[in-house]
């Protein structure tokens, strides 16, 4: 058998499962963990960005406008 290749490879009957041995379960521990931090980091940003878009809008909209000026 070539190197590389585990016990059981080929067997029939056993298909990839890549969230089916322990591996698999802390790997997907991994990804939620990953989604929740993603998710809170999201819900705490948001209020910022929105607040600098609100300023950035008041800002263009208080701003004199170059064809206004005499010069």
């Amino acid at each position: 058998m070539p190197r590389g290749m585990g016990r059981g490879y080929g067997r029939p009957g056993y298909g990839f499962y890549p969230f089916g041995s322990t591996y698999g379960l802390i790997d997907l521990l991994f990804l939620i963990g990953i989604l929740c931090f993603l998710f809170k980091l999201f819900v705490v940003a948001f209020p910022y960005a929105l607040g600098l878009i609100v300023l950035l809008a008041l800002r263009s909209f208080l701003r004199p406008r170059p064809w206004g000026r005499p010069f």
